[in-house]
């Protein structure tokens, strides 16, 4: 079963359960997906690949998390929360995250085989290594780790 199709059927279930917040969250999660089709042509019934939703669904757990930082620094806890809830509902459609020492060693590699020798080879450095994270690290975490290998 394609990661569109096992959104939709959780949309299904959350619906007669009567979950509320899970059904508005992947409602908007299928809204994005929707809208990635119509933008690759597909048009909005069109299945994407899994690679597609799955970077769909980063980006939007990526705006959900920084929605809730800028909900917190202004001190909207509330708003905070709900964000933050969402972005839950949607990580669980990723691929398991790296823990630091993985992503460590994966950059450790991607570092080697760039030939990245210090802060002036950052950008080789980090295509090899988002390349070979491929979804499952935040480009933030990786970013600090290969900054800190590079000296800078």
């Amino acid at each position: 079963m394609s990661l569109q199709t096992q959104i939709q059927d959780d949309l299904k279930t959350a619906m007669k359960a009567r979950d509320t917040a899970r059904v508005s969250a992947l409602r908007m999660l299928l809204a994005a997906v929707k809208n990635r089709a119509v933008a690759d042509g597909a048009g909005p019934q069109g299945d994407l690949d899994d690679a597609v939703v799955e970077a769909v669904v980063a980006s939007e757990v990526k705006r959900r998390r920084e929605a809730a930082k800028a909900f917190r620094d202004a001190g909207r806890v509330e708003s905070a929360d709900a964000e933050e809830a969402e972005a839950a509902v949607y990580a669980a459609y990723l691929p398991a995250q790296l823990t630091d020492d993985e992503l460590a060693e994966v950059v450790d590699a991607a570092i080697a085989e760039s030939g990245a020798q210090g802060p002036a080879d950052m950008g080789s450095a980090m295509k090899a290594a988002m390349a070979a994270v491929a979804g499952r690290a935040d480009g933030s975490r990786v970013s600090a780790i290969v900054k800190e290998r590079l000296g800078r």
